[in-house]
C-alpha cells in the first residue's frame, strides 16, 4: 500500500485527510468539544404535540418551575424578526402561532443542565384548535394547499409533432422517497455573548454566512455583530445548510437574553423530526419512442413534498427539472415541478439537491422503452444519450459541449464484463428457482454550480508569516469531504512549500464574509480558486521584490520545493519571506473568485446554469429471494469523472461513500408518517442507513485518469461531492431487472422507492399474477 503520510503537498496526488488521524483517535474538536466557560446553560425545544392546529393556550408555568430551569422563550421574546426562511419569504416562524406538523418547535427551555432542559420541555400544558391536515403532495394538492414556492417549466420543441411521430407512447407514475441525513454528528449550537450586540456563535453548519444573517435577523443587529465559528462538523449532506438557522438563533436569542453562554444540541429523535429531509416525489410521466428505442418526446411533471415552508425547496425542485435528462437527448420535452406545501417539516438541501429524483426518472424512462422492445436497457441508454451538433441541447437549452459519456460507459462495460454477466445471468433465471439476479449500468451527467448564479463566489484569506509559515482561511467548510486539505494542497502546490507548512484554520465569518455555502459540489471549484488568487496575488508582490532587489528580470524568478530561484541564485523560501518582511512587502492577501460564463433566466426557463458537467458510471448486479424480497448487492464496478484529480484517494472514497448512501436512499432509507401526521421513522432503530455489511460483495472504484476538465477550474478537476451520488441508481434498476425476470421481462415491474425487501416483494407476486 502506498505510503500517503510522505508524500508532499502538490495537486494531483494522493494526500491523506488532513484531520484523519484525529477522526479515528477522537482528538477531532467538533463544536460540542469547545470548552464551556463557567455559567453555560442549555437549551431544548418545546415541540407541538399535533400536526395542524392554532395555539389556543399555552402554560408553561409547570416548565419554568422546574428543578434547574433559568428562563423559557416564545415567540414574544424574538427580540428581532420571528422568521428564519432562508428565501426571505417569511414563513419559517422560529416559534410560531399556527403549528404546521408534528414536533414543531413551538418554545425552548433554558436550564443550567441539558437534562433539566429537556425534562422540563415535556411539562408545557397547551391546548390547541385542530385544523386539517395533508402529509403527502397529492392529498396536499387534493385539500388546495398551495405551493411553497413559484413552480418552474421547462420547455423545448414540439411535444405534440414529437408524440405524434412516435410509434410507441407509454404514461405511467412513480413515487420516490425522502432520505434523512443521519448525519453523525447532530446539530449543535453554543452562542458566547459580547459587549454592546456581539455574540459568538460557535455552530455545525454549511454555511457560515446564512447562521450569520439568520442570528442577526432574530436578534435585530447587524451582521458585523455577530460572528459565527465552524471549525470541522461530522457530517452534513445538506442537512445542515439551512436547518442550523433554529438552533444558532435560538442559542443566540437566549445568551444574549440571559447574558450567559447558551448551548443547544437536540436528541437525535428531536434532531430528526425538527429537521428537513430529502423531498420525496410523485413523477407521472409520457414517454413517446421509436421501435430503435429512440426517445421522440417526454413529458414529465414532479410533485414534491416539500413541507410547511419554501426553505430551499425552490430550487431543489428547480433542479430535479434540470436533471429530468440525466445524459439523454430529447427531442421534443415539457417538463413542469409542483413544489407543494404539505403538514410536514419542511424539506431542505440534501446530496444532489433534486438532482438524484429527476435522474432517476430519466432512467425510469429508459427502462420502460428497453422492456417495451425487448431490449437490453444499456442499449436503449446509448440510443438515446446526448451527442454531435443536433442532439446537444438540454431542456433548459444549455448547450453540452464536454460530453464524455459514451467512453465512460464503454469502458466501463468493458471492465466490468457486462455484456457477459448479463448474458450468463439471463441463463441463470431462465431457468427458474427462488433466487433471481439482475445487472444493469446506469451513466450519470450533472451539472456543476448554483442555479442562483450569486452564490458561485467565494473568498479567501492567506497571510504569510515571517518565519515562512503560511495561514489559510476561506470560505468553505469541512464536514468530512477533505475540503481543507484540498485546498491547502492548492496553496502548497502555488508557493511550493511542503504540505506542513500550512495551517488551516476553521471556518469564520470574521475573516471571510458574505460566504456561499458548502453545497452544490462547489466548495473545492470555489474555495480553491479563491485561495490561489489570495496566492497568486502574494507570489507577485514576491517576485517584484526579488526581482528589484537582485537586479533580474521578473521572468528569472522561479519559485522552486522549499525555495526560490532569483536569476542564478536559488533562495531558501523561508530566507525570502524573511528579507520580503524586512523590506516592508505585504505578505498578506484576501482572494476572490467568480464562475464565469453563467447565466440563468428562470422565467423563460433558458439559460447556461452550469459551468460544466461530471460524468459517471456504475454497474451492479444483485440477487433477489423471491419468496421474501430480500436481496443481496453482489458486485458494483464504477468509472466516475472527477477530471485532473487534485486528490485521487480524497475522490474516490467520496465517490464510494456518495454510492453507498445513493444505494440505501433507493433500499433501504423509508420515511414513514401515520395517519396522525406524525414521523415515526425517527431513529436509528425504526430508520435504517446501509451497514458496512451492506456494501457490495465485490467493490471496483476507479476515475477516468485520462479526464481533464475542458474549463478553467482549480487546477482542471471537477467536483466529485454529489454526481456519484447516483450512480447507486445502478443497484434500483438491477433489482427491477432481477423481478422482471419472473415475467420473461415482458413488463416494467416499475419499482418504487425505496425499494424495500417488502416492495421487492410485492413486485414480483404482482408479476406472477400477471
Amino acid at each position: 500500500m502506498k505510503d500517503l503520510s510522505t508524500l508532499t503537498g502538490a495537486v494531483h496526488h494522493d494526500r491523506v485527510h488532513d484531520s484523519a488521524v484525529k477522526h479515528v483517535t477522537g482528538r477531532a474538536d467538533y463544536t460540542d468539544d469547545v470548552a464551556e466557560p463557567a455559567g453555560t446553560l442549555h437549551a431544548y425545544l418545546g415541540v407541538a404535540t399535533v400536526t395542524h392546529g392554532t395555539i389556543r393556550a399555552m402554560n408553561l408555568d409547570r416548565v419554568r418551575q422546574a428543578p434547574g430551569v433559568v428562563d423559557v422563550l416564545t415567540a414574544r421574546d424574538v427580540p428581532g424578526v420571528n422568521d428564519l426562511s432562508p428565501t426571505g419569504r417569511n414563513d419559517e416562524p422560529i416559534f410560531p402561532d399556527t403549528v404546521e406538523y408534528d414536533g414543531q418547535p413551538i418554545f425552548a427551555v433554558i436550564a443550567d443542565s441539558r437534562d433539566a432542559a429537556r425534562r422540563a420541555a415535556e411539562l408545557a400544558d397547551v391546548s390547541y384548535d385542530i385544523l386539517p391536515h395533508a402529509t403527502d403532495a397529492l392529498s396536499a394538492q387534493a385539500a388546495g394547499l398551495p405551493q411553497v414556492t413559484d413552480p418552474l417549466k421547462l420547455e423545448r420543441g414540439d411535444l405534440a409533432a414529437g408524440q405524434a411521430t412516435a410509434p410507441h407512447r407509454i404514461k405511467a407514475r412513480m413515487t420516490v422517497g425522502g432520505q434523512d441525513h443521519m448525519y453523525l454528528e447532530g446539530h449543535i449550537a453554543f452562542a458566547i455573548p459580547g459587549e454592546d450586540d456581539d455574540v459568538i456563535v460557535h455552530c455545525s453548519t454549511q454555511h457560515p454566512s446564512e447562521a450569520q444573517h439568520m442570528v442577526a435577523h432574530a436578534l435585530g443587529v447587524p451582521l458585523n455583530a455577530v460572528t459565527v465559528n465552524v471549525r470541522r462538523m461530522g457530517g452534513g449532506f445538506g442537512g445542515k445548510e439551512s436547518q442550523m438557522n433554529l438552533f444558532a438563533a435560538v442559542a443566540a436569542i437566549a445568551a444574549k437574553r440571559l447574558h450567559r453562554p447558551v448551548k443547544i444540541r437536540p436528541d437525535r429523535d428531536q434532531d430528526m423530526t425538527a429537521t428537513g429531509k430529502r423531498h420525496d416525489f410523485v413523477i407521472d410521466y409520457d414517454v413517446a419512442f421509436d421501435d430503435d428505442g429512440r426517445i421522440h418526446a417526454v413529458d414529465s411533471h414532479f410533485a414534491a413534498r416539500c413541507g410547511y415552508s419554501s426553505d430551499l425547496s425552490g430550487p431543489v425542485t428547480d433542479r430535479a427539472l434540470f436533471h429530468a435528462d440525466n445524459a439523454y437527448f430529447y427531442p421534443h420535452v415539457r417538463l413542469t415541478s409542483l413544489p407543494q406545501k404539505t403538514n410536514t417539516v419542511s424539506n431542505t438541501a440534501f446530496r444532489g439537491f433534486g438532482g438524484p429524483q429527476g435522474v432517476i426518472a430519466a432512467e425510469r424512462m429508459i427502462e420502460e422503452v428497453a422492456y417495451a422492445l425487448g431490449k437490453d436497457p444499456l442499449e436503449v441508454r446509448k440510443t438515446n444519450f446526448y451527442g454531435a451538433e443536433g442532439r446537444d441541447l438540454t431542456p433548459y437549452h444549455q448547450q453540452v459541449t464536454d460530453n464524455i459519456i459514451g467512453r465512460v460507459v464503454d469502458e466501463l462495460a468493458d471492465s466490468a464484463q457486462y455484456q457477459a454477466r448479463r448474458a450468463e445471468i439471463l441463463q441463470h433465471n431462465a431457468r427458474g428457482g427462488i433466487l433471481r439476479r439482475g445487472i444493469a449500468l446506469t451513466p450519470v451527467k450533472f451539472g456543476i454550480s448554483f442555479t442562483a448564479t450569486h452564490y458561485n463566489q467565494a473568498g479567501a484569506l492567506v497571510h504569510v508569516y515571517n518565519d515562512g509559515s503560511i495561514h489559510l482561511n476561506h470560505g468553505g467548510t469541512e464536514m468530512g469531504q477533505g475540503l481543507n486539505t484540498k485546498i491547502a494542497q492548492v496553496l502548497a502546490d502555488a508557493f511550493q512549500v511542503d504540505f506542513d507548512r500550512i495551517k488551516i484554520t476553521k471556518t469564520t465569518t470574521e475573516k471571510v464574509p458574505n460566504t456561499s455555502a458548502t453545497a452544490a459540489s462547489s466548495g473545492s471549484d470555489l474555495n480553491g480558486m479563491a485561495a490561489l488568487d489570495a496566492a497568486d496575488q502574494i507570489k507577485a508582490r514576491l517576485v517584484t521584490f526579488a526581482a528589484e532587489t537582485w537586479g533580474v528580470a521578473a521572468e528569472e524568478v522561479r519559485f522552486l520545493p522549499n525555495a526560490v530561484q532569483i536569476g542564478a541564485e536559488v533562495v531558501p523560501f523561508d530566507t525570502l519571506i524573511r528579507r520580503a518582511y524586512m523590506a516592508r512587502v505585504h505578505l498578506s492577501a484576501a482572494g476572490f473568485y467568480k464562475t464565469p460564463d453563467i447565466h440563468w433566466d428562470r422565467a423563460a426557463g433558458k439559460g447556461r446554469p452550469f459551468f460544466y458537467y461530471a460524468y459517471g458510471a456504475a454497474c451492479s448486479e444483485v440477487t433477489i429471494d423471491t419468496l421474501t424480497g430480500e436481496y443481496r448487492v453482489d458486485r458494483t464496478d464504477i468509472l466516475h469523472d472527477v477530471g485532473r484529480s487534485l486528490n485521487p484517494v480524497l475522490d474516490r472514497g467520496q465517490v464510494e461513500g456518495a454510492f453507498l448512501q445513493g444505494m440505501g436512499w433507493l433500499t433501504t432509507e423509508e420515511l414513514w408518517w401515520d395517519d396522525q401526521g406524525r414521523l415515526r421513522t425517527h431513529a436509528p432503530s425504526t430508520y435504517k442507513i446501509p451497514l458496512a455489511s451492506d456494501r457490495p460483495r465485490i467493490f471496483n472504484v476507479a476515475l477516468a485518469e485520462w479526464s481533464e476538465n475542458r474549463e478553467r477550474t482549480i487546477k482542471r478537476s471537477k467536483a466529485v461531492g454529489e454526481p456519484p451520488f447516483m450512480l447507486g441508481i445502478s443497484v434500483f434498476e438491477a433489482l427491477s431487472m432481477a423481478v422482471a425476470s419472473v415475467a420473461d421481462y415482458r413488463i416494467c415491474p416499475r419499482l418504487d422507492a425505496p425499494a424495500t425487501p417488502e416492495r421487492v416483494l410485492m413486485a414480483v407476486e404482482r408479476l406472477k399474477a400477471g
